[in-house]
């Protein structure tokens, strides 16, 4: 058979609709293989056994899309789209890697960790924690680049001060999620506000009014919790005689924290994020050779090598592998010893599996098979909050994508909030609320991998602490159902003549 006549069968191929069990299947096959993996292989389950989960289950939407006429051609095009979709997350992961390892062998890191040691009161931490994140997040509006930067370090904190890595990761991610909920600097923000028609600056003011409200009773939340101290009592003796290793094995100055402020600075002037990471990777592996001389010399342990190749070879490696410190100190080696593209490898199998399965739910109408009815049961307006908020947060589950779960909800569920006469930003809110804060709380989402990753934490162990991110879609479905802050869209008649008296 010639290639027009196979192109001209193919074409022939009549496209079937899928049915409710081709929607229903590979979902089932995606909570029965990642049950099975977490009971079988338990946390460990992220090394490995979920990601080839993923991929099976990939294969599993795949055979269905090609029993309703579809072609393979089809199939490996969709998924190249969904994979070209997450390239800038790749290299986000990538330099993040790269940078933690640079951090610690410049005395980044240990210099953050030592301040903060000194700094911050053990009560208080949690708190303290969630706005140190808050704040950096908000001045420029990435919750990836103040959890792989400032988190790491406050985490690393920590466990030297006696208090609860997990909880503070849930402090971390709490705080790190108002910016990038919030923020006008957050590309998030600005994506939910753009699908909805809505003025950024009017859906800025919108979230507010359910992102305050969360954060304020997760700071009261991390101050109760600090005060308790959760049943962990802060070793200062231990603190202290870290505190003094710190300080031999590096040298402590604010010089090594120019490569955090540089890294702020091109966040706020809006720098590539992938570029903004390795330049400040790199400006820290160049500053630790002038710095810390001495722990990169212990790090690349090769005598022989010498001046110029012996720093050259140990950025290399610390950007490639992570740094590795052998003090001797078993918290301190634990601490340090991080970072590394290659650490991140994992992370990125996962995020390739879960994004391709997600795509070809997504494309070939198994989604929106399940979706519509949704949306047709919807008859109250505190069911559609509901059902918004709902598929908001399956789609970060089914899809493990943060952008699928923002973007669908936006794109299904706009017409039905225009018909019901709610204003552009009263949608925008709801999607935020229940898709970009519940994307780290799954351990397979790309958010949720990345922040397990970075912060050292497992996503089921700090999901019950994210209390921002829990609190969030509460609200947007509370106020949904007693009509609280929900706004009503001004008639075109009214638009006009509000333009006309601003003209005059």
């Amino acid at each position: 058979m010639s290639e027009e006549s196979a192109a001209g069968s193919d074409a022939a191929r009549p496209r079937r609709e899928p049915s409710y069990a081709d929607a229903i299947i590979p979902l089932v096959a995606l909570v029965v293989s990642i049950g099975g993996g977490l009971s079988l292989f338990g946390l460990d389950a992220l090394d490995g056994p979920i990601q080839a989960a993923l991929v099976v289950c990939s294969m599993v939407a795949s055979i269905i899309i090609l029993k309703n006429g579809h072609t393979w051609e089809e199939v490996a095009e969709s998924s190249q789209r969904g994979m070209s979709s997450i390239v800038s997350a790749i290299f986000i992961l990538l330099g993040v890697g790269a940078l933690i390892g640079t951090w610690n062998m410049a005395g980044t890191i240990p210099t953050l960790v030592y301040y903060g040691i000194q700094w911050i009161n053990p009560n208080f931490y949690y708190v303290s924690t969630a706005l140190i994140c808050a704040a950096t997040s908000l001045s420029i509006g990435s919750s990836w680049t103040t959890a792989g930067t400032v988190g790491v370090g406050l985490v690393g904190i920590a466990s030297l001060l006696g208090v609860s890595p997990v909880i503070t990761a849930g402090a971390v991610i709490s705080g790190a999620y108002l910016g990038d909920k919030t923020s006008p600097l957050s590309e998030t923000t600005v994506l939910a506000s753009q699908l909805a028609g809505a003025d950024l600056y009017v859906h800025v003011r919108a979230q507010a009014w359910t992102s305050v409200p969360s954060f304020l009773i997760a700071a009261a939340v991390f101050a109760l919790l600090g005060l308790h101290g959760n049943g962990v009592l802060p070793d200062q003796a231990a603190a202290s005689a870290d505190l003094h290793q710190l300080d031999r094995l590096f040298w402590i100055t604010p010089l090594n924290l120019i490569p955090l402020a540089a890294l702020l600075v091109m966040s706020l002037k809006k720098s590539p994020s992938s570029l903004a990471i390795i330049i400040a990777s790199l400006l820290a592996g160049i500053l630790g050779s002038f710095t810390q001389p001495d722990v990169v010399r212990r790090f690349v342990a090769e005598p022989e090598l010498s001046g110029p190749l012996l720093f050259a070879k140990g950025i290399w490696k610390a950007m490639a592998s992570g740094f590795q410190a052998n003090s001797g100190l078993k918290d301190v080696d634990t601490l340090l010893s991080r970072g590394g593209m290659g650490s991140m490898l994992k992370t990125i199998w996962l995020i390739l599996g879960a994004v391709t399965f997600g795509t070809l739910l997504e494309e070939f109408g198994l989604l929106g098979k399940l979706i519509d009815p949704l949306i047709a049961s919807a008859r109250s307006n505190g069911r559609l909050f509901a059902t918004t908020a709902g598929t908001a947060l399956g789609l970060n589950i089914v899809a493990a994508d943060q952008y699928i779960a923002l973007v669908l909800p936006v794109r299904t569920f706009k017409e039905e909030f225009r018909a019901r006469g709610f204003a552009p930003e009263v949608l925008s809110r709801a999607a935020a609320d229940a898709g970009t804060v519940t994307s780290p709380l799954i351990p397979w989402n790309s958010c949720g991998a990345y922040m397990s990753a970075v912060l050292g934490v497992p996503t089921l162990l700090y999901l019950p602490f994210c209390i921002f991110n829990i609190l969030s879609p509460i609200l947007t479905v509370l106020y949904g159902a007693t009509g609280f802050r929900i706004t009503r869209a001004r008639a075109e008649s009214e638009v006009g003549g509000a333009a006309a008296a601003r003209a005059k």
